[in-house]
């Protein structure tokens, strides 16, 4: 076991979060020290310094501290660690996602201007929040099929959504290894991939051959789902459409 420890000073220095807050985390029993020094100075060990990243990184994503105890309070639990920086990891990749197209949103009115050319206006918000998607969807797909997968989201709850996510997570990691090794779209590794991915699509909506097969077209087609997959490992968006081609195959035909 280790038995490496830190001083208050130490992991201020380390982490950038001041010692007077550091205290407040172990006044309202966020962040305890492992053990007390010579006069009176908190120590703390790495167990300790793993829960202040994860408390940081919560609070890069606007988690509130009581939510963060709520959500370290079922650290205790065997490989809960490991999927909330799963979950975490998630969420911080698709933030550096929105930042990227905001930088090139920014970037293209930059050239815009000083280029001496209009930017089109349907281009100028890109980016800034997910309304945007939710307009599109509506215009794409119809209130009513976007109103039924809103409520089924909001009916998985908290937990459910956070399952959700780590699943997402799981596909994509799972692909992105496929991929590495080579093997063809419709190996039976990759398929199974592709079921687990078609179960998540199914919690909203259930496709047939044709839509299924449209979704993954769109994968490509779409730059920011492309870029969502891609992140997991360069041209994983045209691999998962090659490998829905295949699964799909099982659908009923639309009428």
């Amino acid at each position: 076991m280790r038995s490496e420890t830190w001083t208050i000073g130490d992991l201020a220095r380390l982490s950038g979060v001041t010692s007077r807050t550091l205290r407040h985390y172990d006044a309202i029993g966020l962040l305890a020290p492992v053990d007390v020094g010579a006069g009176g100075r908190r120590l703390y060990g790495r167990d300790e310094l793993l829960r202040l990243q994860q408390i940081l990184v919560l609070r890069e994503l606007d988690v509130d501290l009581p939510t963060v105890a709520r959500v370290l309070a079922a650290d205790g639990e065997h490989g809960v660690r490991a999927g909330l920086l799963r979950e975490h990891h998630a969420r911080l990749v698709a933030e550096r996602d929105r930042f990227d197209r905001l930088a090139a949103t920014v970037a293209s009115t930059l050239e815009s201007l000083e280029g001496g050319h209009d930017m089109a206006a349907k281009d100028l918000y890109a980016g800034f929040d997910n309304s945007q998607y939710d307009a599109e969807a509506r215009e794409r797909w119809g209130d009513e099929a976007v109103d039924r997968s809103n409520q089924a989201w909001a009916g998985l709850g908290a937990d459910g959504q956070a399952a959700h996510h780590r699943e997402s997570q799981a596909i994509g990691e799972g692909l992105a290894a496929c991929l590495a090794e080579g093997l063809a779209p419709d190996d039976e590794r990759t398929q199974g991939l592709v079921a687990r991915h078609f179960a998540q699509i199914a919690t909203f909506w259930t496709p047939n051959r044709e839509s299924y097969r449209g979704l993954g077209q769109m994968y490509v087609d779409d730059e920011r789902f492309t870029a969502t997959y891609d992140a997991f490992a360069p041209g994983l968006a045209v691999y998962l459409r090659d490998a829905i081609d295949v699964w799909a195959e099982r659908l009923p035909s639309g009428t």
